[in-house]
């Protein structure tokens, strides 16, 4: 990428890039830079530094999956919406696994706007079970952990024993559903 192409969103880019090819671990600004074909003091002039754009990244995740679990969601409620919330979830850990990896799973001022649309995704999917106030975010918190974990150590290989995946998923979902019904 010549030098004159280079926004922050170019460097975002070849940051998510990169995550995607190599994992989080090989974030560097030195490594963003040399895919830049650039001197890695040129990239201060759209990042202040690695953690800046650790959290810009983390950004455009947020949205990424805002917008594809939002897509999943749209004109479904209840045990469908919730059905469709985990499988786009999990399409995107698959899909995406070292993106995800790197994204920051702390709440961030800088993130706040984008995990509060995803959140809100989130909150629709559940609002047909009559959750309310605590109860409600206690059971995004439980849905958020079970999508989460289980796309996380299936992309880490976790899952050893030979039983198919699918089938595993689809059991957790139905877990997941049943414990949402008996709130």
């Amino acid at each position: 990428m010549p030098r004159a192409a280079l926004s922050r969103d170019a460097v975002v880019d070849l940051a998510v890039r990169l995550v995607d090819d190599e994992g989080p671990a090989a974030l560097t600004l030195s490594a963003v830079a040399a895919r830049a074909g650039v001197a890695t003091p040129s990239l201060y002039k759209h990042v202040r530094n690695l953690a800046e754009l650790r959290e810009l990244l983390s950004a455009r995740i947020l949205g990424e999956m805002g917008e594809l679990v939002g897509q999943a969601v749209l004109g479904r409620s209840g045990d469908e919406a919730v059905r469709a919330l985990m499988h786009a979830w999990r399409a995107y850990v698959i899909k995406h696994p070292g993106r995800y990896a790197a994204l920051d799973q702390r709440p961030l001022p800088s993130t706040a706007e984008v995990a509060d649309r995803l959140l809100g995704v989130l909150m629709a999917a559940l609002r047909s079970y009559g959750l309310t106030g605590s109860a409600a975010v206690h059971a995004a918190r439980c849905l958020r952990a079970a999508a989460h974990g289980f796309a996380v150590l299936e992309t880490a290989g976790g899952f050893g024993l030979p039983e198919n995946l699918d089938a595993s998923y689809d059991l957790l979902i139905t877990m997941t559903i049943g414990g949402l019904r008996d709130q």
